[in-house]
């Protein structure tokens, strides 16, 4: 029988009463115990590698086939995370993390994570937490507001984990606007026109991945050729589209990207809204990674347009100091995206149904986290201010290292540096195509098997080219140089 004396005394030195949550002594005692884990990322990152050194498989093995019968002590599963699941993290919060597009989370961040788990409110309806419902209202239109939009049209906005569900509801919408009936009668056993998407043949690809989801196909999404900056050409998606009519095909929706994955490169969002007014198409803007930029004015060149969007996305768990998850989602035509998603059960039908928002209303899932608290808590913490310098530093820092690459004998920045991740490339003179991709890759192989960076790669023109993103909070230019020094050699 468990002593409760010596539980209270010690809570991590015996396992939970037979009944009922162990005592509130535990999640002190157990806070601090996370804290003393999380403390050398923030004051001593230099003795953490950035990347997790094990075997594939190696974790899987040291931990038990099945899952204990008898309760275990907080002490021991303490010990098992430091002796076998730490070993196996990336520290993606390490300041030495540039690989694809850094992120990092925050005190304000992980406060109201805390908080969040300790709540554990399901904002599913406006009645089941109106704080929830109420301030993620709150919080898209503070952040609207903040990227210079707020003299475009009011949207509405909402969060959801990933950009990738943002581009997955988008579109669902957009097939909505079909009018096809595709929510009733489905896509099957029908005579339907293919329902055709364009984007940049730079875009993320969610955008792919949520028309397999929608059932549209691969086949049906159309990538346009990009200019010498990787920007969508406007007049290549005209031509894409009138090629489709004349096929007999329906162009169904764009995707215009600002920040694409491999380049940051920014579409001309303005034109190809011209071209999305002029055949009818939902426009839908992924601005998951660049977006943000826009609370510092001169970033906001970058957004124009983006208000004549049927549907928009920034990540704030990409540069915005969140912990994952949390991305932002407006619409302009809100009561498409509801008419695609909204199912209420009997259950579910509340008195104050016609005077709030149901968020549950606009998405695929029932149960939604309480995200904006977080938002709410990093916005408050640091400022509008605060978070343009802190963008604006790692811009900053990007240019310092691109002029650094660019003064360095065999390589160049082979991509606009617009913001703050660099594409660069390894090919000093004789040195031919396979030879150079192999030679980058063993770069940062050793770069990356040092333990202080991570850095990422791409393809452009077939090409094998690297990639430094910039994003963490805590990313000083001390981080920076040494993997300047790490991959080109250099002092």
């Amino acid at each position: 029988m468990t002593d409760p004396i010596a539980t209270a005394i010690d809570p991590f030195a015996a396992p939970p009463p037979p009944a009922g949550d162990l005592p509130f002594a535990a999640l002190e005692e157990g806070v601090q115990a996370i804290l003393d884990r999380l403390r050398p990322l923030w004051e001593a990152p230099a003795t953490l590698p950035v990347r997790a050194r094990v075997a594939p498989g190696a974790i899987r093995d040291a931990l038990p086939a099945m899952a204990p019968v008898a309760p275990e002590t907080l002490r021991a599963i303490l010990a098992d995370l430091d002796r076998v699941i730490l070993p196996g993290i990336t520290h993606w919060n390490h300041p030495g993390f540039l690989a694809y597009f850094s992120i990092s989370s925050t005190i304000p961040s992980i406060l109201a994570e805390l908080l969040v788990a300790g709540l554990d409110t399901n904002g599913m309806l406006w009645i089941t937490s109106p704080a929830a419902t109420e301030l993620e209202q709150v919080v898209t239109r503070w952040l609207w507001d903040a990227m210079g939009l707020a003299d475009g049209e009011a949207r509405f906005g909402m969060l959801t984990d990933t950009a990738s569900i943002s581009t997955l509801l988008a579109l669902a919408a957009a097939r909505e606007a079909t009018g096809l009936d595709v929510r009733g009668e489905g896509l099957a056993g029908r005579a339907l026109p293919r329902l055709r998407t364009y984007c940049s043949a730079h875009a993320h690809s969610s955008v792919t991945k949520a028309c397999l989801t929608l059932g549209l196909g691969a086949a049906n999404v159309v990538a346009v050729d990009c200019d010498d900056a990787y920007r969508m050409r406007p007049d290549a998606l005209a031509a894409a589209i009138a090629a489709d009519r004349a096929a007999g095909h329906r162009p169904m929706a764009i995707v215009a990207t600002v920040g694409t994955t491999s380049t940051a490169s920014v579409d001309p969002v303005p034109a190809i809204a011209d071209v999305a007014a002029r055949e009818g198409c939902w426009l839908h803007v992924d601005a998951a990674y660049a977006g943000v930029t826009a609370i510092a004015p001169e970033y906001r060149w970058a957004m124009a347009g983006v208000e004549r969007a049927d549907s928009l996305v920034t990540n704030p768990h990409k540069w915005l100091f969140t912990t994952v998850d949390c991305s932002a989602l407006w619409t302009r035509r809100p009561d498409v995206l509801r008419r695609a998603f909204s199912l209420v059960a009997d259950y579910l039908v509340t008195s104050a149904d016609a005077e709030v928002v149901n968020y549950m209303d606009y998405g695929v899932q029932l149960g939604r986290r309480f995200r904006a608290l977080k938002l709410w808590m990093v916005m408050r913490a640091f400022g509008l201010s605060g978070l343009a310098d802190r963008l604006r530093e790692h811009c900053a820092l990007a240019r310092e290292f691109a002029s650094w690459i660019g003064e360095t004998p065999g390589w160049r920045v082979v991509a606009p540096v617009d913001f703050s991740l660099v594409c660069f490339r390894y090919q000093p003179e004789g040195m031919g195509d396979v030879e150079a991709d192999a030679e980058n890759m063993r770069r940062m192989a050793a770069a990356n098997d040092s333990g202080e960076v991570f850095l990422s790669h791409t393809k452009l023109g077939g090409r094998v080219v690297l990639r430094l993103a910039i994003g963490n909070v805590r990313t000083a230019r001390e981080h920076v140089r040494r993997a300047y020094e790490l991959v080109t050699g250099g002092a």
